[in-house]
């Protein structure tokens, strides 16, 4: 059951991603993930009046007998949202927690979806998958992806995205979209992603907060990790204290950079204290100029 300040977080989302989607983002979405509309089916044999750009030399050559390629027009496609409940995206020192954030990023790419009739679905996760929807059209059903992402409840700490991607690979037959709404604080991810990225398009939204980067200066302060619970003291008026947790920061944001790359896998990084309009108009030309 949603609190009534959830509920009124959940409106806001809906009216604010509703207007960037239709403001915005309206052709950017199917530009990037639509491609030319066609998809392969078969190669058949040659007949007079077949398209001679279609003709597959490859086949044409083994067989001695003209063939060609047949294409489809493309289906609706399949979205899948994978967004990481483990403790870590309870966490926010700015404007908004992570947690959030993942509900309105989840929302963006839902109405977009629905806006271009393609299919939703969601999985919650941590240390396990703990919630799964089937993929459904319609906005009473991105309502309710919205309301699961910011009510969600995790009963584990931690963050197992492998357990996640073998889920998708599971239930996921044929190819889709994939949003992985994540701090991705698991180096352990790395071959689940290389395999999940050669069978389906995977996007890592990649949730940062300023205080994992830097620490202020003020004075003792007792860290805690949100996923182990173990706790430290710090002396933050210690420049080299400051020097040292920044220089952490970096390396372990260039080894998920790493991570992501021999995936190849796309990465979009957005900050609960930066708006993070540009960052998906960014990726979405990038995408369409791949195309």
């Amino acid at each position: 059951m949603l609190t009534s300040e959830q509920l009124k977080t959940v409106r806001k989302i809906h009216i604010r991603t509703s207007h960037l989607v239709s403001d915005l983002f309206a052709g950017q979405y199917q530009s990037a993930f639509k491609g030319q509309g066609m998809e392969f089916a078969e190669v058949r044999q040659y007949f007079p009046g077949d398209d001679v750009r279609t003709i597959d030399w490859n086949v044409t050559a083994r067989t001695g007998i003209p063939h060609v390629k047949r294409f489809i027009e493309e289906r609706e496609l399949t979205v899948m949202l994978l967004v990481d409940a483990s403790a870590s995206t309870r966490f926010g020192t700015v404007s908004q927690l992570k947690s959030t954030m993942a509900a309105e990023m989840a929302a963006v790419f839902a109405f977009s979806a629905i806006t271009n009739n393609d299919k939703v679905g969601l999985v919650m996760f941590s240390s396990e998958v703990e919630l799964a929807l089937p993929p459904k059209k319609g906005t009473r059903h991105v309502l309710r992806v919205i309301r699961e992402v910011l009510s969600f409840q995790s009963q584990q700490r931690g963050t197992h995205i492998a357990a996640a991607l073998e889920h998708l690979n599971h239930v996921s037959k044929r190819r889709a979209v994939v949003f992985l709404i994540s701090d991705l604080l698991d180096p352990s991810a790395a071959l689940a992603l290389k395999i999940a990225s050669r069978r389906h398009d995977v996007i890592a939204i990649v949730l940062d907060d300023p205080r994992e980067l830097t620490l202020p200066n003020v004075g003792l302060i007792a860290l805690q990790d949100a996923e182990t619970a173990e706790r430290v003291l710090i002396d933050t008026g210690d420049r080299q204290v400051r020097h040292e947790f920044a220089q952490r920061a970096q390396t372990a944001r260039r080894e998920r950079e790493r991570m992501l790359h021999r995936a190849t896998v796309d990465a979009i990084v957005v900050r609960t204290d930066q708006p993070y309009v540009e960052a998906l108009l960014r990726f979405f030309r990038k995408r369409e100029h791949r195309q």
